[in-house]
């Protein structure tokens, strides 16, 4: 008896890998879209760090960074750039956050997440 012939894998397997041309859910500045995201990001914003980060299973640390909007954006294919992302946390930290929030949110809503 002949053992099996093996298996050649030709593409590998990607987890969290969505087409290109994915986008953001809300735009950045589109408060009025979930008004308690953002009236919880206005005033306490850690809190809502941390509850993009728990949702991102990362450490509450680091869920206002550059990483983790580089992260979210990339697992999602979302089109952009570090320089973008750094760009939108640095100069609108708390609607940067709320965008990220959104977006989850939607995506769960959608099984997508």
């Amino acid at each position: 008896m002949q053992p099996p012939p093996p298996v050649v894998v030709m593409t590998q397997p990607q987890r969290g890998v969505y087409p290109q041309g994915s986008n953001w859910q809300t735009d950045l500045l589109d408060c009025c879209s979930d008004c308690g995201v953002c009236i919880c990001g206005t005033f306490c914003t850690p809190c809502l760090a941390c509850q993009v980060a728990s949702d991102m299973n990362e450490c509450c640390l680091c869920g206002t960074s550059v990483a983790m909007r580089t992260l979210y954006r990339t697992r999602y294919g979302i089109p952009g750039s570090i320089c973008g992302d750094f760009m939108a946390t640095s100069c609108c930290l708390v609607c940067s956050l709320c965008q990220l929030k959104r977006d989850i949110n939607r995506r769960r809503q959608m099984n997508a997440f």
